[in-house]
């Protein structure tokens, strides 16, 4: 019988493998925020989720794996890149005392550089950005994806495979089609669905305070049921949330404490908190 040879790229994978295990046991839960359709509000979703985790003392990481079009550096105030603390060792942006963030978003040089990668690359970022990062102790982890089901989504569910999908969509047709096709997936991957999402739910009339259905409404709603999937929340539109990401003062939302989509994403993470 010929003995196996084992390379040094085997024994890197290997190491990385337990360094990946050890990391993810000092984490509690991993929230991994997924949409099948690009532009339905999904990195607004998961950076919004993370700050008001953060607020209410939970220890919290945002990791951002869209590697071709990060967003999140742009949408709150991030300063400055990782720091490397030793070799395979990175320590996030520390946005707060209790909230790190990680992110291509953090490494390019100009905001407008494009990251032109194959399948392989994506998957070794991916995996450096769990086993390399100094994470530390956390409540949560949460995890803002690409849309689709391709190579990013698939290797965080391959890799932390105790994840809960959070589906973000929109509630017209076009949005939920694709979404049927992330649950799907989930559901192939055997990954734990958390719920349902539905964002851009409404926008009230500045003028006379009715509701203007933009882009129809109770859709999430009616697709969660018929797919038997948790349904745990409408966002309504609000411009306000839209001027403060494009000025990277996403953050102070959370001042206005009375507004509808503050009050949304506050029962959202009620139910989050609970499980």
């Amino acid at each position: 019988m010929e003995n196996k040879i084992t390379t040094p790229a085997d024994l890197e994978r290997t190491q990385q493998d337990l360094s990946i295990k050890r990391n993810l046991k000092r984490i509690k839960r991993k929230i991994f925020v997924m949409s099948g359709k690009g532009g339905v509000g999904k990195s607004t979703v998961a950076s919004m989720i993370a700050l008001l985790l953060s607020i209410r003392g939970n220890r919290v990481g945002l990791m951002d794996v869209d590697l071709h079009g990060p967003s999140i550096p742009n949408m709150i105030k991030i300063r400055g890149g990782m720091n490397i603390t030793g070799k395979h060792e990175l320590s996030p942006f520390e946005y707060s005392a209790n909230l790190g963030v990680i992110s291509m978003g953090m490494i390019l040089q100009e905001q407008d550089d494009a990251v032109i990668w194959r399948g392989p690359l994506k998957i070794s970022a991916i995996r450096q950005f769990i086993s390399d990062v100094t994470w530390g102790e956390l409540d949560f982890l949460i995890v803002d994806s690409p849309p689709g089901t391709g190579d990013e989504p698939l290797t965080v569910a391959q890799t932390i495979t105790d994840a809960e999908a959070l589906i973000v969509t929109t509630p017209q047709e076009i949005s939920l089609a694709d979404v049927r096709k992330s649950i799907n997936f989930c559901r192939q991957l055997k990954m734990n669905i958390l719920g349902v999402v539905e964002n851009m739910s409404g926008l009230k009339c500045p003028h006379c305070g009715e509701k203007i259905a933009v882009f129809s409404e109770g859709g999430g709603k009616r697709m969660s049921g018929a797919m038997d999937v948790p349904f745990i929340g409408e966002i309504p539109i609000d411009p306000e949330v839209v001027r403060l990401a494009d000025e990277r003062q996403l953050e102070h939302i959370l001042e206005r404490k009375d507004s509808e989509v503050y009050k949304a994403y506050m029962s959202i993470i009620d139910k989050i908190e609970k499980g």
